[in-house]
């Protein structure tokens, strides 16, 4: 659940909460271990082995986990997000920033191909923050080559999907489709997500395992630059309308509190967000106790 949580916000991923967690190995391997083949056994009736294979609990567990989180909270995010916006990027900046230090600590070797790689996640995530989000048409094709882009960013820590989403235009058009339950829109977005999500695990499994140092330290740059867009304190600078006709902010510029203050006539609320920021270290690290222990 807290993957599907995660997921929901713009900029966080549900690929940190899998990783911080100790189960995203097991993750990526589960879902590259679904493939044809797979539904070929199931065809011949070799159901048994099939789940075994696939890790069929694992998944289907994790996966009612996520969805139940989106279909609950998507109205809570919306709501957190328009109401509360320093308070909840201030919990999740904290969250991501302690999630850095997770994963960067299970490197052993740092080197050149190491630090490259850090740097150049740290580089890629950071573009993706300050880019313009694009208007695309919200027509089903889109969805589904929205959806397949979208998952890959999903299981990346860093990287969020619903981000990619936003970038895509279609954030808010998917939240709409899951308040109103719009069936046909879902189920095009489903397939989307597993016809990306089969093809991309395999590539990242492969990397896990043959170049895994090299790997992490790329996924670690991913995160440190996706902090950019989880600063509490912003300025928007340009605004545009959503597919409900009302305004959001289309691009965004860090600001200290102090400037955040004077230029909004809002307090700060620098003191919560500190603490926010805290909790979401605390909770980082009892996830990680929790999956070291389990």
């Amino acid at each position: 659940m807290a993957m599907g949580a995660a997921d929901v916000v713009p900029g966080v991923s549900g690929g940190t909460i899998a990783f911080i967690t100790g189960i995203y190995d097991r993750l990526v391997g589960a879902i590259a271990a679904c493939s044809p083949a797979k539904l070929g056994w199931l065809l011949k009736g070799r159901v048994r082995e099939t789940w075994q294979s696939v890790d069929g609990t694992f998944l289907v567990t994790l996966l009612a986990g996520v969805l139940t989180s989106i279909l609950s909270l998507a109205k809570l995010i919306s709501f957190l997000l328009e109401a509360y916006p320093v308070h909840l990027w201030s919990f999740f900046f904290g969250l991501i920033l302690i999630s850095v230090l997770v994963i960067g600590r299970q490197i052993t070797r740092w080197n050149i191909a190491t630090l490259s790689a850090a740097l150049a996640g740290a580089a890629f995530a950071y573009l993706i923050t300050v880019a313009v989000p694009l208007q695309l048409p919200v027509t089903l094709p889109m969805v589904f080559v929205a959806a397949s882009i979208a998952i890959c960013a999903m299981i990346l820590p860093g990287i969020s999907g619903s981000f990619i989403l936003l970038l895509l235009g279609l954030y808010a058009p998917v939240l709409d489709a899951v308040r109103s339950m719009d069936l046909a829109f879902i189920a095009v977005f489903g397939c989307g997500c597993i016809a990306g999500l089969l093809s991309f695990s395999r590539v990242l499994q492969w990397l896990l395992n043959n170049l895994r140092h090299v790997t992490l330290a790329f996924l670690t740059g991913l995160m440190v630059g996706s902090l950019n867009k989880v600063w509490p304190w912003k300025e928007t600078l340009s605004w545009r309308e959503n597919s409900g006709g009302e305004l959001e902010p289309l691009l965004q510029s860090n600001i200290t509190p102090a400037h955040y203050q004077a230029l909004t006539g809002e307090p700060s609320y620098w003191l919560v967000a500190l603490a926010l920021m805290l909790l979401g270290m605390l909770l980082v690290s009892a996830l990680e106790w929790w999956g070291g222990r389990t």
